[in-house]
Parts: structure tokens; sequence; C-alpha cells
């Protein structure tokens, strides 16, 4: 189980796009990571450009990382993908630091 993965390049000036792209509810392409914060078979939690990214489902796993360009592909079937307001992404990065210290 792994808990961070800073994305990109610090020094990128442009703005990167985001997307979610769900390709019969097993495969996830994401673009716009900027890290992933924590996940487990059950749950993902990415900050993205446009904010914190929650996918939960069942047997998730990460297909792919491309840390420079800020792609993550999930497989796995997905149950639910949910943005978080500021406040809600606070509570959920400290449980996950809090989980697995």
């Amino acid at each position: 189980m792994s808990q961070y993965y800073e994305m990109g390049s610090s020094n990128k000036t442009t703005v990167q796009e985001h997307d979610v792209v769900m390709r019969g509810r097993r495969l996830l392409d994401i673009t716009g990571v900027k890290q992933v914060e924590s996940f487990d078979n059950e749950e993902f939690l990415l900050e993205t450009v446009m904010g914190f990214l929650v996918i939960r489902g069942q047997n998730l796993q990460m297909k792919n990382l491309d840390v420079d360009k800020g792609v993550v592909s999930i497989k796995g079937k997905v149950f639910d993908i949910s943005y978080l307001d500021e406040q809600h992404a606070e509570k959920a990065k400290g449980f996950f630091s809090k989980l697995f210290k």
C-alpha cells in the first residue's frame, strides 16, 4: 500500500487540463493529477488541478502512473467518483495520514 506520489514538475507554468475518462465502469484514466494522497483496493484519494478526487470501488488497482504527465489509470469495479471541498479534503487527508503512519 502506498501513500504519496508527487506528480509533475513544480517548475511548470502552464495550467494542466483535468479529465476523467471511464471505460465500462472498469477502467479510469485521469489527467491533471498533482499527487496521489493514498490508495487501497477500495478507495483512491487524488489531488488534481481541480481539487481532491475520491474514487471508491472494489478491487481497485493502479494500472498506470505517469508522474511527469500527471496521469493515473485505475482498474477495478468503480462505485463512486466524487470531488471533495477543502474542508472534507483536509479531513480525508488527516484520516489517511493517521491510518497509514
